[in-house]
């Protein structure tokens, strides 16, 4: 008999949940914040009690895998915020503009 694979990497090299999108990250977030495997079922209900469970089992018993995951990710996410930020359209650099322009001074 074939053992469960509670998670997966993508084409991306994403960590997803069973075979939904739900990213290991959200799951490992909520968990480490201390809500119940039932909570984070309501939260994303595409994934069953049993998918929660065995995600959370994996991330425990596979914890500085999923961790070095999580800080390629978080650099992955900064590069790409940092990317965005300078290649900003033209409506968005007048939005920045404006904001700045609208801040009172400080007396």
């Amino acid at each position: 008999m074939r053992e469960k694979q509670y998670v997966r990497v993508d084409e991306h090299g994403v960590m997803r949940v069973g075979t939904t999108r739900v990213m290991l990250d959200a799951l490992v977030v909520g968990f480490e914040q201390g809500h119940a495997p039932e909570t984070l079922q309501q939260q994303f209900p595409a994934l069953s009690l049993e998918e929660v469970y065995g995600a959370i089992t994996y991330y425990l018993s596979h914890r500085d895998e999923v961790q070095a995951y999580l800080q390629r990710q978080e650099a992955l996410w900064k590069a790409l915020r940092a990317n965005a930020e300078q290649q900003a359209s033209p409506v968005v650099k007048r939005l920045q503009a404006r904001r700045v322009a609208d801040v009172p001074d400080a007396p």
